[in-house]
């Protein structure tokens, strides 16, 4: 029975298949440009990746192609000027305009771009029908026209059609001292510019959204990465300087930060509120002489016992009797004694009272104790 209804179970089951998509992989999430550089490799073309601007710095000019698609806000002048003769001696440059013009600053910020006279800024009105041809590989031309819909022409010398590029409609090229040799346009805004720089070229984009990962396949995107870099080795220049932690940490961890400045303001309220008024730090207390004499007196007294006080001061009295009386220490017991009672004034008995030595290990009361130093003080004074 069970048999039966597990074949009958399974006749109606129906297998189907399923294809997840589980997004880009981690490669092309930390890379951009991944798709446009496997379709560069597949074009059989050397390329590499790099994030150090000084890379170009070992590249042949007349064989290599750079293309910097990263921030150059780090440029120094003398990286600019290093660059300029890398090209003009053969090489091929490929940049994106990142800064716009500031009028009243008379400046973008673009070291680069500023060097070269090119401005970038926000498409406004349409442009004007005007036509350039290129006239060696590598380099661009265009005709400017009105057209329905904004994608930018490319016209190449010897084509029947142009090719048609999906730059940002936004952006907008100028070159207020006529230098470019070749352009391409859409309706509203000019988004390649290329200036013959020496032996070498230099081709300025707009924007570079077009060979990002998710549109470079569209329009003829891919197509114009092999055009400016056909027969050179492609050195890709993602970034132009390293992030510092401290963008890196925003970037990363938002939540964080945000975490870590409220606590940083609870503490701060918490320990910035006065419950009351300051008190007054307390100078430091200083103990007198006699305080002192007293503590030494009783450590002594704890850790050496009656009978090494006592002994102390018999042999104080002995040093001072010695010093009245020359030879004093050579003299018998009896006689120092005799001595002493004549130097002090005392009775032999008295003297003799006070410097008779006690029993050792033996603890006297409090009272004898005290009754046998005044005793040898006595005798003290008065020597």
């Amino acid at each position: 029975m069970c048999a039966a209804l597990g074949v009958l179970l399974w006749q109606q089951l129906e297998r189907t298949e399923e294809v997840v998509d589980k997004g880009p992989s981690a490669e092309a999430l930390a890379n951009p440009y991944l798709a446009a550089q496997r379709f560069m490799q597949a074009q059989h073309l050397n390329v590499s990746v790099t994030t150090r601007l000084s890379k170009y710095e070992q590249l042949a000019p007349a064989d290599n192609s750079l293309m910097i698609l990263g921030s150059r806000r780090r440029m120094t002048p003398s990286q600019v000027e290093g660059l300029l003769n890398w090209v003009r001696q053969g090489g091929r440059l490929v940049v994106v305009a990142e800064s716009r013009w500031n009028n009243a600053k008379g400046s973008s910020g673009d070291r680069l771009l500023d060097t070269l006279k090119i401005r970038s800024t926000y498409a406004s009105a349409p442009l004007k029908p005007e036509a350039r041809t290129a006239e060696k590989p590598g380099t661009a031309a265009s005709v400017r026209k009105p057209r329905a819909q904004d994608l930018t022409e490319l016209f190449i010398e010897n084509e029947q059609a142009p090719a048609r590029l999906g730059f940002q409609p936004s952006n907008h090229l100028e070159d207020p001292t006529d230098k470019a040799m070749a352009w391409a346009n859409s309706s509203y805004a000019t988004h390649l510019m290329q200036l013959d720089w020496g032996d070498g070229v230099i081709t300025i984009l707009s924007d570079a959204d077009l060979w990002t990962n998710a549109h470079v396949g569209e329009y003829d995107n891919a197509w114009l990465l092999w055009y400016l870099n056909q027969d050179r080795a492609v050195t890709l220049l993602q970034r132009g300087q390293n992030d510092s932690w401290s963008a890196l940490l925003l970037r990363y961890f938002p939540q964080a930060l945000l975490a870590l400045l409220l606590l940083s303001l609870a503490w701060c309220a918490f320990h910035g509120v006065r419950r009351g008024p300051m008190v007054p730090t307390a100078p430091p207390s200083r103990r007198s002489l006699m305080e002192h004499l007293r503590a030494s007196a009783s450590f002594m007294l704890r850790h050496h016992g009656q009978q090494h006080l006592l002994r102390t001061l018999r042999q104080d009295l002995n040093h001072r009797a010695s010093r009245a009386h020359p030879g004093f220490n050579q003299l018998p017991v009896a006689d120092q004694w005799q001595v002493l009672a004549r130097l002090t004034r005392q009775s032999t008995s008295s003297v003799a009272q006070a410097m008779a030595p006690g029993e050792a290990g033996k603890r006297m009361p409090l009272h004898q104790f005290t009754q046998q130093v005044a005793r040898l003080q006595t005798l003290r004074n008065a020597l």
